[in-house]
């Protein structure tokens, strides 16, 4: 007598098995974007394909310069955005950001940015990002809807952090190469 299991019953072990462990994955540790917009040009162009990674997040608090992928906060699903955002991190709690003349002041100092497409050509602030909250802009200043229209990113709404491009071909690696503020201190 075997003891071989009915391959039917196998097969569907697998199959459960296989949708469970893709399951768990996508929703705890990894998942494939796309993005959508040009509003993180040139970091981020329309249809790259990233890796958002889930995991970072429940060691550390997300970081100036991280890019973060989040659920619409409640004044934009009030507008009646469903889907999920991209931007990157430039307000941690308890700071106070401000734009003029085109840059970005974090308590008074400016940061430099290197990933922008362009300064932003309208001033914003000041402003103290409230606590357990982030503010986040587009790279593509002029051409993002990001928290100078709509607000502040709670915690709770973050998904988490692009880590990896894998399309096109040509642009495959890391989203974070180089230190993206290393004189800035907190």
């Amino acid at each position: 007598m075997s003891n071989r299991e009915n391959p039917v019953v196998e097969t569907i072990k697998t199959i459960a098995t296989a949708a469970f462990l893709a399951f768990g994955i996508r929703t705890f540790v990894a998942e494939a974007r796309y993005i959508p917009s040009g509003s993180m040009k040139p970091t981020l162009q329309v249809y790259d394909r990233l890796i958002v990674e889930k995991l970072t997040y429940h060691f550390r608090e997300p970081e100036r310069g991280d890019i973060v992928v989040f659920s619409p906060t409640q004044k934009l699903r009030a507008e009646n955005f469903e889907e999920d955002f991209i931007k990157r991190v430039i307000g941690l709690p308890g700071e106070k950001i401000e734009i003029k003349g085109g840059k970005v002041y974090v308590n008074g100092k400016p940061i430099g940015e290197k990933y922008i497409l362009e300064p932003s050509e309208e001033p914003f602030g000041p402003v103290v990002v409230p606590e357990d909250s982030y503010l986040v802009l587009g790279d593509n200043r002029n051409g993002s809807y990001d928290s100078r229209k709509w607000g502040y990113v709670p915690r709770k709404n973050l998904i988490g952090r692009a880590a990896f491009r894998f399309w096109p071909a040509n642009r495959v690696g890391s989203l974070y190469t180089d230190p993206i503020y290393p004189t800035l201190k907190k």
